[in-house]
């Protein structure tokens, strides 16, 4: 296994770089489509004239779509490969921004949004999956790290977007281009990305990984020798087919199904690590907080501003976990950013636990609104520079290669399911109190501290089939 300071040092082949950034471009829509509702959703209650229920019903609808993708995603990734999949992704990212953006009532946007889900959950998956199936053992944290940098810049590029429509047209509501609601144009907008990843999915090479699956071990010689010749490709061939003939020795057929609740106790780490991930409340600060800003005293410009700024600081914290994952690993880093979070939530709910007023009329007095506004900010950092790229790292590598895009799409369709659920309820449960939302996201984050501590090994600098052997129960044959 590779020294540490051999992982530190390890030069990475720029075209493998190159196939890590495109294959991360699906995480850029992911963030962008996601987060792009965040400056619209004001403008489209009063629209539609919905109702608090029915307007978090039109936000985290798309999630369930996600969920739905999510799980397809690795059927079709396993069946025809995960370029298909990512070319599925890019058209149905491209309709769904037309749709929304041309929504005549709420049930037409709800469509249209359901649409975009089932795209973003494709992305969710193959992104993660493709890169960690290309990526050098050494570097792989690194370029496993990008889809998270992605899905940070697409939320960054998706509010910047808001702000400068809303603004240019004089707020979310205003005609802008065409005659058309300045809201409309920020779905729009998302119909430019769109066709960028479905021009890159036609030019990226398949997984090797998935072709020496399929029985054509000399195109996958040749994807290794393209992207890292320096690496001994005889090695990744003889790991990826050693795993194949273990499991039809032992007569797995790559099923999910085991002995821990009906699933293989890997496949329940993954799902558990993805529901924390989302259950400490994350998306709430970037689907909901703009509306937050200006519930406790800030101007719609300004709350769209705020938002921004704290989209370029998830972008900074997840360059700060790229850097340090290879050299410090996995775990201290899930570790420190899972009490930096529960220290920030806790924090907030003291916070909000200050405020004045009910529903709209909310407000922070004194110092409180800067207290808020500084431990939002630090629950970002926290959560940019650990488990925000760190469970999308481990959801590549921890599951045998044989069910990686099924397992992972589990997993995601998991996460996708806990966003819906924390992003449905947040309106209601604001609405009745603020602080004893933010006090339930703390207690998760702090449970999140205590799973990674007795439940998550350390995988770095393994290769995948190495670190896929760390979940195998002791006393038990690769399963």
């Amino acid at each position: 296994m590779p020294t540490v300071k051999e992982q530190t040092t390890a030069k990475i082949p720029q075209r493998v770089i190159w196939l890590a950034l495109a294959g991360a471009v699906g995480g850029f829509l992911f963030g962008f489509d996601s987060s792009v509702v965040n400056g619209a959703v004001d403008a489209i209650k009063d629209e539609f004239a919905l109702s608090e229920a029915v307007t978090g019903f039109a936000v985290a609808i798309a999630l369930l779509g996600c969920a739905a993708g999510a799980f397809l995603a690795g059927k079709v990734a396993d069946r025809y490969g995960r370029i298909p999949a990512m070319k599925l992704g890019a058209l149905l990212f491209l309709v769904s921004a037309i749709g929304t953006g041309f929504a005549f009532g709420v049930w037409d946007l709800i469509f249209w949004r359901l649409v975009g889900g089932l795209g973003i959950g494709l992305a969710s998956v193959i992104a993660p999956a493709y890169i960690s199936e290309i990526s050098p053992r050494q570097v792989r944290g690194r370029l496993a790290s990008l889809q998270q940098l992605a899905i940070t810049t697409g939320i960054f590029a998706a509010l910047l977007s808001d702000a400068l429509f809303a603004t240019t047209a004089g707020g979310a509501d205003q005609a802008f281009w065409l005659g058309l609601e300045a809201w409309r144009w920020m779905f729009l907008a998302a119909a430019l990305p769109a066709v960028v990843y479905g021009w890159i999915a036609y030019t990226l090479p398949e997984s090797p990984r998935f072709l020496v699956f399929q029985g054509k071990e000399d195109e996958a010689r040749k994807v290794f020798d393209s992207i890292a010749p320096s690496e001994d490709t005889d090695r990744h061939m003889r790991e990826i087919q050693d795993a194949i003939e273990e499991d039809k020795l032992s007569g797995q057929k790559g099923s999910l199904r085991g002995k821990t609740f009906g699933l293989q106790a890997v496949v329940w780490i993954g799902i558990i690590l993805s529901v924390l991930q989302q259950f400490v409340g994350i998306n709430v600060i970037f689907y909901y907080s703009t509306t937050l800003w200006k519930a406790v005293g800030f101007q719609e410009k300004d709350s769209l501003t705020i938002s921004v700024a704290t989209s370029i600081t998830n972008i900074l914290v997840t360059l700060v976990a790229i850097a340090l994952v290879d050299r410090i690993g996995r775990r201290p880093i899930l570790l420190a950013g899972s009490i930096g979070m529960a220290v920030s939530l806790g924090t907030m709910a003291l916070a909000f636990s200050a405020a004045v007023g009910s529903g709209s009329e909310i407000s922070l007095p004194g110092a409180w609104g800067s207290v808020a506004l500084v431990a939002a900010n630090i629950f970002v950092v926290s959560f940019g520079a650990s488990w925000g790229p760190l469970v999308w790292v481990l959801l590549g590598e921890i599951f045998p290669s044989r069910i990686r895009a099924r397992a992972l799409g589990l997993a995601a369709a998991a996460q996708w399911v806990a966003n819906f659920a924390i992003t449905l309820s947040f309106p209601v449960m604001a609405a009745a109190s603020l602080p004893l939302t933010y006090a339930m996201y703390a207690l998760f984050a702090a449970a999140s501290f205590f799973f990674v501590m007795f439940k998550v090994p350390e995988t770095n600098g393994m290769s995948l089939e190495q670190a896929e052997t760390l979940f195998v129960p002791k006393g038990s044959k690769k399963a």
